[in-house]
């Protein structure tokens, strides 16, 4: 038999959580679209599949982390904080990678490369991993 007691405050609980991450998983897409100087949303539109990898990588790396904070904290406020970090993490290691390793990335993206496309989403992808690893106690 279920305490429907119990099962409301866990449902309440699930449901402010997930809320909380859609919410911030918006939040950083919109916040790393500004950030990077090419515009995802047109070339994806017009079917550039380095655009689409590279966007869908830091999404699933900034998503990775908030898995881990979701499972490792006790309040909203200390989520939102682990969020925040891990989505500063994610646009500064773009601007590293645009800046210092490969200088011609944005145009790369836009001639629709998926070589540097796929190097951007293990990047996106490791890091996303360390932080979620980095968030346990």
């Amino acid at each position: 038999m279920i305490d429907q007691y119990s099962f409301g405050a866990s449902a309440l609980a699930f449901l402010i959580a997930f809320v909380a991450a859609g919410a911030f998983t918006i939040v950083f897409k919109i916040v790393y679209q500004v950030a990077t100087p090419y515009h995802e949303k047109s070339l994806i539109r017009e079917g550039n599949t380095a655009a689409a990898i590279t966007l869908g990588a830091a999404l699933l790396g900034y998503v990775l982390s908030l898995a881990s904070a979701l499972t490792h904290t006790v309040s909203l406020v200390e989520f939102a904080v682990w969020a925040l970090l891990a989505g500063v993490i994610q646009i500064v290691t773009f601007l590293v990678v645009q800046h210092f390793v490969m200088r011609d990335f944005n145009d790369r993206i836009v001639r629709g490369e998926i070589a540097a496309a796929t190097y951007m989403a293990s990047i996106s992808l490791c890091v996303g991993i360390l932080n979620a690893a980095c968030m346990t106690n």
